[in-house]
């Protein structure tokens, strides 16, 4: 009789163990969470790019299996960029620490600034000569201008064909103000106004902070204006 309960026993603890273990030692990591995990952080981390936004991921590879993960934290790699080609970390610190990385595409369709013409190094730009575009900003040179007002006004570093996009760091500020330039310094404050002539001691663009010399030689900043004065407020 004692063999017999002590065989039962035996038994049960047998299937116990075969029902438990399989769920313990080979659950896996569904890859449409993962892919669902790497959604969610493309939607947070485009959300603010001007334009509108797209993106698409790429299949997670099938020969991979994964240990199912409880939270998955979807990073991006260091040095990568959000923008056209790139890729996403997808890791698990626990139970069972796994990492794989998933190709992502970022399309941001958008308007730019193009030539409308051809324009000439040191060409001061007007509306004539640029015009905004729409296409997948991804796709352009690096820095390329979005905002009319930005190039309006300035030259270019180099010269440019019809439909070319217009990037930042070609453009190039017009002086209101030239090293060794006969200036007007204005100082005014609250009931009074004075003038004097100087000479400016560096360029200066409308708006930014120009040095001037005065006749006694002192040396006296204020702000460059469209007419070619130095105004100081008090």
């Amino acid at each position: 009789m004692k063999r017999c309960l002590l065989a039962l026993l035996l038994c049960a603890i047998a299937g116990a163990h075969a029902q438990t273990a399989p769920g313990r030692t080979h659950a896996t990591q569904s890859a449409a969470a993962v892919q669902h995990a790497i959604e969610n952080f493309l939607r947070t981390q485009t959300s603010g790019l001007a334009g509108q936004t797209t993106f698409t991921t790429g299949a997670i590879d099938p020969r991979l299996t994964l240990a199912a993960c409880p939270a998955l934290d979807v990073f991006l790699p260091s040095g990568a960029k959000l923008w056209g080609n790139s890729s996403v970390g997808v890791r698990c610190g626990a139970p069972t620490p796994w990492t794989i990385y998933v190709p992502v595409t970022v399309r941001v369709n958008g308007q730019y600034v193009a030539a409308t013409r051809s324009i000439a190094p040191g060409q001061a730009l007007t509306q004539a000569d640029v015009t905004l575009m729409q296409g997948d900003l991804t796709q352009l040179p690096p820095m390329v201008v979005t905002d009319l007002n930005q190039a309006l006004g300035k030259t270019l570093g180099a010269a440019l064909a019809p439909g070319q996009p217009l990037r930042a760091d070609a453009l190039r500020v017009i002086p209101a103000i030239l090293q060794g330039q006969s200036v007007r310094l204005v100082s005014q404050g609250a009931g009074f106004r004075g003038t004097a002539e100087c000479n400016a001691v560096a360029n200066a663009a409308v708006g930014q902070l120009a040095q001037v010399r005065t006749a006694s030689g002192q040396t006296v900043s204020g702000i460059a204006r469209a007419d070619g004065t130095v105004e100081v407020n008090y």
